[in-house]
């Protein structure tokens, strides 16, 4: 019998939610991209606006430069309503750090390849988000036409 690699998760329940969390597709990005698209936007879903960097934004606008992220309260540290984890509080501090340096880091990239990256936290008001998201768009797609 093969022996299985011994789980990172604290209990077959943890894991259970962890395997369970969406990585695309989820409620907030739902709405997001509903309100987006009946603004009249049209955007790619899940892509990579940069070749060869493994960092996928949530819609991305090719044309002026644009991609936007809907980050996660827990996952991206919210300021609002980020909440400490009561079992392994280390490990998920230490993960919660490592994925905000990783987006200043693709914000980073995204800027110095000409694009601009919006951040909209899940909790924030879908169709005010999509009012910031026209409001970039428009404003990159009259700059790049002079």
């Amino acid at each position: 019998m093969a022996s299985q690699a011994k789980s990172w998760a604290s209990s077959t329940g943890s894991r259970a939610s962890m395997q369970a969390n969406r990585s695309r597709d989820t409620g907030p990005e739902l709405a997001l991209r509903r309100a987006v698209h009946a603004l009249g936007l049209r955007y790619r879903v899940s892509a990579r606006p940069l070749p060869g960097v493994r960092r996928t934004a949530d819609l991305v606008f090719a044309g002026p430069k644009v991609a936007v992220f809907m980050d996660g309260c827990f996952w991206h540290g919210c300021p609002e309503h980020h909440t400490v984890a009561v079992r392994n509080g280390d490990y998920w501090a230490e993960k919660v750090a490592k994925n905000r340096a990783r987006d200043a880091n693709t914000d980073e990239l995204l800027r110095e390849a000409g694009w601009l990256a919006v951040r909209i936290w899940e909790h924030e008001d879908p169709l005010a988000a999509a009012d910031r998201v026209r409001a970039v768009v428009a404003s990159r797609t009259r700059a790049a036409r002079g």
